[in-house]
C-alpha cells in the first residue's frame, strides 16, 4: 500500500513515514502542500496522510484541489486543533478521517491500515487464501496453521497478492505499491523478494509466475 505523508515538520514526517515502512507500507513524504500536490497528482496513492497548517499550498486546499481532480485516495487530515467544528470542515472539505495532533503512532497506523482496506473493494483485517492467513494488523502470517517469519518487504509482497484475490500483479506494480519513491525501477528487488517469499513458504509454492505478466496466487 502506498502513502503519502504530508507535514511540514521534518523530524515527525520522518518518524511517521519511518513508522509506515515497519509495517511493511511504502511511505513518500511531502514537506509542503505544493510538494504534495505534485506528487499526489501523479503517483496513484491508496492513503493520503495531509496535515491542515501547511506551508506553500494550505492543506484545505490541498485537500480541495485533490477531490476536484478525482484522486480517490483516502486522506486522514491531521491539524493541532481537535475541536469538533474542525473535524467538521475537515470532513467536509473531502477528507475520509481526521486524527488531532499530537496522536500516538499506534492510532495514526491503525487508521491508515484502516482506510487501506477501505480503498477498493472492502477487505477482512486478517486475509486468507488456501492455506495462507496474514493478519494486517499483527503483522503476522501463517501456513497451515504455522507461523511465517517474513521481512517487512516480503510481507508488503504477499499482502498485495493476497489483496488481489487470485488476480495477476505485475512487478511495477508491486515496486510502486510495496517500495517507495526512492525505488530503482530497473532493479530486480521484486524478483529476489519473491524468490525469498517462496522459500519461506514453503512447499508447494503458492505463487504462480505469470510470464510476462506478474504474479498472483491462483
Amino acid at each position: 500500500m502506498r502513502v503519502l505523508i504530508v507535514e511540514d515538520e521534518p523530524d515527525l514526517a520522518d518518524l511517521v513515514a519511518r513508522g509506515l515502512r515497519r509495517r511493511g507500507l511504502a511511505a513518500d513524504v511531502a514537506l509542503d502542500g505544493a510538494e504534495a500536490l505534485r506528487k499526489a497528482l501523479v503517483t496513484d496513492y491508496e492513503i493520503v496522510v495531509l496535515d491542515r497548517d501547511l506551508p506553500a499550498v494550505h492543506g484545505d486546499t490541498v485537500c480541495r484541489t485533490l477531490r476536484a481532480e478525482g484522486v480517490d485516495a483516502k486522506i486522514l487530515m491531521l491539524t493541532a486543533s481537535g475541536t469538533i467544528r474542525d473535524r467538521v470542515e475537515g470532513l467536509a472539505l473531502g477528507a475520509d478521517d481526521y486524527l488531532p495532533k499530537p496522536f500516538a503512532f499506534a492510532e495514526l497506523a491503525a487508521r491508515v491500515e484502516a482506510l487501506g482496506r477501505r480503498s477498493g473493494p472492502v477487505r477482512p483485517p486478517v486475509l486468507r487464501r488456501g492455506d495462507l492467513e496474514l493478519d494486517e494488523s499483527r503483522m503476522r502470517v501463517r501456513r497451515a496453521g504455522r507461523p511465517v517469519e517474513l521481512n517487512v518487504k516480503e510481507f508488503g509482497v504477499l499482502r498485495t497478492l493476497m489483496a488481489a484475490d487470485g488476480a495477476v500483479v505485475s512487478g511495477e506494480e508491486l515496486l510502486r505499491r510495496v517500495w517507495d519513491e526512492h525505488a530503482d525501477p530497473f532493479t530486480n528487488t521484486v524478483r529476489m523478494t519473491v524468490m525469498r517469499l517462496r522459500r519461506k513458504l514453503g512447499e508447494p509454492d503458492p505463487i504462480e509466475t505469470v510470464v510476462g505478466a506478474g504474479y498472483r496466487l491462483p
